[in-house]
């Protein structure tokens, strides 16, 4: 388990990298399938007393549903609700699911503001009310070389963003997520810089395959999913799919991203998955999907090839 110390810093390398994954028991089952709801059940004496994790919402309607990821098997949700990167609410895989329960995603308002013709801030519902919820299923690839296959619900960015009129300045796309002290208690350790900022170029930010996801399994998402809007971008890396987003920006210029103003030379603005390009420390050959034993290999573009044409004559090791 990782060990908090008394103020911030920058996250350590032995924090991030997946061979701490296999000296910590509890992540150690999540890969293997096991997760934290069986450890929950067993009594383990460290999650006893906290409270259960919600795993999720109220049902959602869905007016179409689509299959992304090849006929796949589907992560069971207790794993993809149990075992989360967010920062906000703890470093450990299983302390989002314990402490993002003092979110509070209701009422819930965007800002939307730059480079557009229709700038404004406006409440959730009203910005999805114009547009069907459709259900995804995506496979979803972390950094930390594990992944998952999850039915998202939600709209198409592109519907969204049309919305607010973007000009021809609009470059980038840049997005924020939720930062409050007094919901996210445990933010003060998290080790990086605060709000988690994220960013897209406009091509990318339109394309059919990004996605605006409000829920997830026909239900509306768990806090510690990303509740109640996230982005959803399945051919990269799992950070770029920024969480409870409360402000948009279109911009002329390459916005900052948290993890690449972290640590730059290991993280790109692009993200995208490629088995080509290694972390500088371990590779990205190969996956392990959560629930299964044997790991298998990595896929450009998380085996989504129709986003290639975006990068038409970028070396895609120099922009990675």
């Amino acid at each position: 388990m990782l060990i908090r110390i008394p103020a911030p810093s920058a996250v350590r390398s032995s924090e991030i990298t997946p061979e701490s994954t296999y000296r910590n028991r509890r992540r150690f089952l999540a890969d293997m399938g096991l997760g934290a709801v069986g450890l929950l059940a067993a009594g383990c004496s460290e999650a006893k007393d906290a409270p259960a994790p919600a795993i999720a919402g109220a049902a959602i309607t869905v007016g179409k549903r689509s299959e992304r990821a090849g006929g796949e098997t589907v992560t069971p949700i207790e794993t993809v609700s149990t075992y989360n990167n967010y920062y906000e609410f703890g470093t450990g895989k299983d302390d989002p699911a314990r402490n993002a329960g003092t979110l509070k995603t209701r009422p819930w308002t965007v800002a939307i503001s730059g480079e557009c013709e229709a700038p404004g801030t406006i409440d959730l519902d009203a910005l999805l009310k114009p547009h069907a919820i459709e259900e995804r299923i995506y496979r979803h690839r972390c950094v930390e070389a594990w992944s998952i296959v999850v039915p998202w619900d939600g709209v198409p960015l592109a519907d969204v963003l049309k919305r607010f009129k973007p000009t021809s300045k609009a470059k980038f796309v840049a997005f924020e997520t939720l930062y409050d002290k007094a919901q996210m208690p445990e933010a003060r350790w998290a080790g990086i810089e605060l709000p988690y900022v994220e960013g897209l170029r406009i091509d990318e930010a339109m394309h059919p395959l990004a996605f605006l996801s409000v829920g997830m399994y026909g239900k509306t998402l768990p806090n510690q999913n990303g509740a109640p809007l996230r982005l959803t971008i399945p051919w990269k890396y799992g950070y770029k799919s920024i969480k409870s987003i409360v402000r948009i920006r279109f911009v002329e210029q390459m916005p900052p991203t948290t993890w690449n103003k972290l640590q730059p030379s290991e993280y790109g603005f692009y993200s995208n998955v490629n088995p080509d390009v290694q972390h500088p420390r371990w590779s990205q050959r190969s996956e392990r999907r959560l629930g299964e034993l044997f790991k298998r290999p990595t896929l450009m573009f998380n085996g989504y090839p129709e986003v290639a044409p975006l990068y038409a004559g970028m070396d895609l090791r120099q922009f990675s």
